[in-house]
């Protein structure tokens, strides 16, 4: 008999820290969800950034040689992602195509200007970094003008700040539910321990003795239920790649070990706080306290 209730509440036990598992991957998988998309958000607002172009009308009067000096200068500058150059035969071969008919025979003459495109990287598209380089640009003889859409660029930074903001909030929100959810888990685990951990105090356990194999056990579990987490999202993400493998997103892998090492460091975290924090709450209350 002895055996059987032996047997009966190590299932128990076992039952409970088997849900504990699951309900805490459950939660850390909605943060690596989120995470991922903080990610996504950040690379789609540099992609956003850097497809943004800068329009260098070159002179007519300048030398090839030159020209092909002042796109290596402009390569080199730390504001430039690319440059590209377009001569004023290739403008016209385009134009030409998008047209659907040769408007150089039609006009006589070629009305079109050799020009630079130019890509900056996401740090230095706002106006004021670009207002800088134009300022530096215009300097050269072999530029003629210098052409950029201010209020698009300023239309665009703001509306990804707001954006970012908004996720921000909803991160923090949601990290806090989190934190919440994991707390009241852990907390119910811990209830069902709490004859243990009075028995062993009475017997003349410390409270760090006591403490010890929770928390152990606590840093166990908010590994495994990380780990599980990480898997499904590796799944999700694998599956993601086939179905859409334009997503910008998968192919970020570095950003994807700080999302993982996250959630491995929070599930651990959170986990071992709770628990200390629930034990102790036992090793608190009276002995009669318990029943309530």
């Amino acid at each position: 008999m002895e055996e059987f209730e032996v047997s009966d509440a190590s299932k128990k036990t076992k039952t409970v820290y088997i849900s504990t598992i699951i309900s805490i991957a459950l939660v850390l998988l909605m943060l690596g969800l989120l995470g991922l998309v903080i990610v996504h958000a950040k690379n789609l607002s540099n992609y956003v950034k850097e497809n943004i172009v800068l329009n260098i009308i070159v002179d007519e009067g300048a030398k090839e040689t030159d020209v092909l000096a002042f796109q290596k200068e402009l390569n080199a500058n730390r504001a430039v992602k690319q440059t590209q150059y377009v001569n004023k035969e290739l403008a016209a071969r385009n134009l030409t195509q998008d047209l659907g008919e040769d408007f150089v025979n039609f006009l006589g003459y070629n009305p079109l200007t050799s020009t630079f495109d130019v890509y900056l990287k996401a740090e230095y598209a706002n106006n004021k970094s670009i207002e800088t380089l134009k300022a530096s640009i215009a300097k050269n003889p072999v530029v003629k003008e210098v052409v950029y859409q201010s209020s698009l660029i300023d239309m665009v930074n703001k509306n990804i700040n707001t954006i970012g903001l908004i996720i921000l909030a909803f991160a923090a929100l949601l990290l806090i539910i989190a934190i919440a959810l994991i707390n009241n888990t852990i907390r119910l685990a811990i209830y069902s321990q709490r004859f243990l951990i009075k028995s062993m105090q009475l017997v003349g356990a410390t409270k760090n003795f006591i403490r010890r194999p929770f928390l152990l056990y606590a840093a166990l579990h908010g590994l495994i239920a990380a780990f599980i987490a990480i898997i499904i999202l590796l799944a999700t993400l694998i599956y993601a790649r086939k179905e859409v493998p334009e997503i910008i997103i998968l192919n970020n892998y570095k950003e994807f070990g700080f999302v993982f090492v996250g959630l491995i460091i929070i599930g651990i975290f959170i986990t071992g706080i709770s628990t200390w924090f629930a034990v102790s709450r036992y090793l608190r209350l009276k002995s009669y306290n318990l029943y309530r």
